[in-house]
């Protein structure tokens, strides 16, 4: 879903940055002209974030996955986190590793609390994001797995097969994985065995 700008966005002057392939309308741009703002576009993670991190989701996909990507999109802000959509932006052919690294480095600094990332079939992209210091991406492909990812893992990362999956499929995995919690209790010793193994090969 592209995001189309119009004149009411358009500040009184400076620079209007807009995410890559967005629509910009005829009265927009005769406002950015009349106000001597220019209008440049930017891939959606070079954007300013106005949520905080906690209510931030970073998302991406390869070709194989952006119309996943494009549907879950609209889900994950409807559940009242904002998106910081990495790309791609549309299905030319892309290199699943590139997506799944900036999506696990924004969640890894901190600047989102979790990623999704969709591709084929989900496995590389886990496979990518759990290089990443900090990240634990779980493939899941139902509401079980995405709520034991979540309860057990405390997953921060969801990879998802954008050619494996149907939509409904898809969008039940991100509701289930988006509103559980961490179980907390004897899985923390679990996963702070992770962690602790995290350490020891990142030295």
């Amino acid at each position: 879903m592209r995001r189309v700008i119009t004149a009411q966005d358009v500040p009184e002057s400076g620079d209007l940055r807009v995410p890559a392939g967005a629509i910009v309308t005829p009265s927009a741009r005769e406002v950015a002209a009349e106000r001597g703002v220019r209008i440049s576009e930017v891939a959606e993670d070079q954007l300013p974030s106005h949520a905080p991190p906690a209510k931030t989701v970073a998302l991406g996909s390869d070709h194989g996955g952006y119309r996943m990507k494009e549907e879950i999109k609209p889900l994950i802000e409807s559940l009242g986190f904002e998106v910081r959509d990495v790309g791609v932006y549309e299905e030319k052919p892309a290199d699943y590793p590139d997506i799944a690294l900036q999506v696990a480095e924004l969640v890894a600094s901190g600047k989102a609390a979790r990623g999704v990332v969709v591709d084929g079939a989900g496995i590389g992209s886990a496979l990518v994001a759990n290089k990443v210091k900090g990240i634990r991406a779980a493939l899941c492909y139902d509401k079980a797995s995405a709520r034991n990812s979540r309860e057990h893992n405390d997953s921060n990362v969801l990879t998802l097969g954008g050619r494996l999956l149907t939509g409904t499929q898809a969008e039940e995995v991100v509701r289930t994985w988006m509103a559980t919690p961490f179980g907390g209790g004897r899985h923390q010793a679990r996963v702070q065995k992770i962690l602790d193994i995290e350490q020891r090969f990142f030295k």
